[in-house]
Formats: structure tokens, sequence, C-alpha cells
């Protein structure tokens, strides 16, 4: 190997990865997020059932976990569930009768709503379900949690 790629293989193994997450989980029920792992840590906020959050680090039973707006806090594992769920982003999000930017429109959910993720359809598109039973296909782009 010459001394030229030596030296770009040296540099790239430098180079810091991404962060990447672990995995997406959502809450089984309402929690308290904590800024340590631990009951006797200082409370921050409670966060909603059903929010989805990404996991930045695990331990034995608790994760420290990011929201949809960067947040850091811990949540203890057995308050989280793999039932993934999504965050709209948008100001208003278009969810539509098929993965196309043309198709009808079935219904808008506002910034914040969590939809259920069924699936994630090609092109940018990913399926999902709101709540009150009405499932369609929404830009990846428009929501959190993917």
């Amino acid at each position: 190997m010459s001394a030229p790629a030596k030296f770009l293989l040296l540099l790239a193994a430098m180079l810091p990865l991404p962060a990447m997450a672990l995995d997406y989980l959502s809450l089984a029920e309402a929690a308290v997020m904590y800024d340590a792992p631990s009951q006797k840590a200082v409370p921050l906020f409670v966060i909603a059932r059903l929010t989805p959050v990404e996991v930045v680090v695990a331990l034995e039973n608790w994760y420290k976990v990011r929201d949809s707006g960067g947040g850091l806090a811990w949540v203890e594992k057995r308050q989280l569930t793999p039932k993934r769920m999504v965050q709209v982003t948008a100001p208003r999000a278009q969810v539509r009768a098929q993965p196309e930017a043309n198709a009808a429109t079935v219904f808008e959910a506002e910034k914040d709503v969590v939809l259920e993720l069924l699936e994630v359809a090609d092109a940018g598109w990913v399926k999902i379900r709101h709540r009150d039973g009405q499932s369609g296909f929404v830009r990846a782009s428009q929501v959190w949690g993917l």
C-alpha cells in the first residue's frame, strides 16, 4: 500500500463516526424522566404515553433517551415498549391514501401528533395509523422516530 493510501486510511480511522441510535421505542405509559439513572435523581419532566424516543445509552434497568426535540433524559426500561410510533414534526402533515404526493388526502396531522408506524414504504414514505383507526402514508421527512 502506498504512503498516501496509508495516510488516508489512518485519517479515515480517526474521524468520528456518526452517533447511531440503538433503537427507537415508545413509552408504554406516561413516565417521569430523570437527569440520571436513578429514582433518587432529579425528575425533569413527564413524557406522555406512546411518545417515541431514541435509545442513546442502555443500562440494565435504565435507558438514556432522546426525544423529538433533541432533549436527553433517563427513563426506567420497564416503562418502554417496542411498539413503534412516530411523531409529526411538520406544522401539518398530509396523510395520503397512497405513497404519492398527488394521492388523495386521508387526513392531516398537526405538529407533535403521535402516529403508529405500520411500515416504511418506498421513496421516502411511511405507512401510519392514527389512534382513531385512520391510516395512510406520510412523507418520512414530516415525522420523527424512524
